[in-house]
């Protein structure tokens, strides 16, 4: 059966790393005998500035019908509270429910890790962030704003019904690749209340695997370790906005945000995967823009929709022009987005 993906090229770098990611895929198809349906739709800072809509009417539920979305990076400067950018990534994600924020880290080879004397084998672990609570969800409000006396109020949403399923796909994902330890972070000592539930609801998921090591450490520690010894850590689940800044930190372990991809899902349902750097707007059409995040989020798409052979085949040629120094300049090459884009593509192809 020939998979359908919906795809938002999004804003600045991202139609230009979308493009060379989209093509990415047609070829691995190519060289696979797959085929593979690409449906491109506008949405982004230029349709939203002409028509007025982020997600026009019946939107979500097109896209829901896809096998899986792909959304380049969003934000433009021409829409100074990039509502846009919210209403299509935010709304996508919790519109479809796609609870788990799925963040590999992978140090491709070791001279991209910042870290003095580590390799790539002390860099490879995952993190998954829940996707569609926590701080994020827009609870809260302003009172007499502008004035001396202005109170600003966020609220940290946490249900048990989010967090027990993210820890449980936590340990789902370590039982499935082989992972021996999950371990899960938050802030309960500081906040009671809305990290309590994640203390109480991670120790009874824990409890139906006996076979993975389970821990804790508080955010603070996490980030610290991070930096002191990555390879202790193998699956690590947490809140939102915890997610959001630590995997970040993991994605400079790994190289940088050029080669961060990302995953947001649900299981049985459409995914939505994205690179995660921002959409850079002055250095739109430059051809300069790092594409291998995006070809790697591309991968994980294929992943999931059973294109198994074609994501390995997109992670081999970025891992060999990594290490072949065939990369743009962020990660010390000289091609720009469209030579390192040619370069994974010509590595997939069968030698002669």
């Amino acid at each position: 059966m020939t998979k359908r993906v919906a795809v938002l090229p999004g804003d600045g770098i991202g139609v230009e790393v979308t493009r060379e990611a989209m093509e990415t895929v047609r070829e691995a198809c190519t060289v696979t005998g797959r085929r593979i349906d690409l449906e491109y739709f506008p949405y982004g800072a230029d349709h939203y500035l002409k028509t007025g809509e982020t997600l026009p009417p019946g939107a979500m539920e097109t896209l829901a019908g896809f096998d899986a979305i792909f959304v380049g990076a969003l934000g433009d400067p021409r829409v100074p509270d990039n509502r846009h950018a919210a209403d299509i990534l935010l709304g996508l994600r919790f519109g479809l429910d796609l609870y788990v924020n799925h963040r590999p880290v992978r140090l491709l080879d070791d001279r991209l890790c910042p870290l003095k004397g580590r390799t790539t084998a002390d860099v490879d672990f995952v993190i998954f962030r829940e996707n569609t609570e926590g701080l994020y969800v827009g609870v809260g409000g302003l009172f007499k704003r502008g004035t001396p006396d202005e109170i600003a109020i966020q609220e940290d949403i946490n249900t048990r019904k989010g967090v027990e399923r993210i820890c449980r796909h936590a340990f789902e994902h370590a039982t499935a690749h082989d992972r021996g330890k999950v371990l899960m972070s938050d802030k309960s000592n500081a906040l009671v209340h809305g990290h309590d539930i994640w203390q109480r609801a991670f120790r009874e998921v824990a409890g139906d695997y006996p076979a993975i090591e389970a821990s804790h450490m508080y955010v603070d520690a996490l980030a610290m370790q991070m930096i002191k010894d990555p390879s202790q850590f193998e699956v690590i689940v947490t809140c939102n906005m915890f997610g959001d800044i630590l995997s970040d930190l993991g994605a400079q372990l790994q190289g940088g945000l050029g080669l961060a991809a990302s995953a947001n899902l649900h299981p049985g349902r459409t995914g939505l995967f994205e690179p995660v750097h921002g959409s850079a707007p002055r250095h739109a059409g430059r051809n300069i823009a790092n594409p291998m995040g995006a070809i790697l989020s591309a991968a994980m798409m294929l992943r999931e929709i059973a294109h198994e052979e074609e994501a390995a085949l997109l992670e081999q040629a970025v891992t060999a022009c990594v290490r072949d120094g065939r990369t743009t300049r962020d990660l010390g090459g000289s091609c720009g987005t469209k030579e390192t884009g040619d370069e994974v593509r010509r590595m997939m192809r069968p030698r002669s």
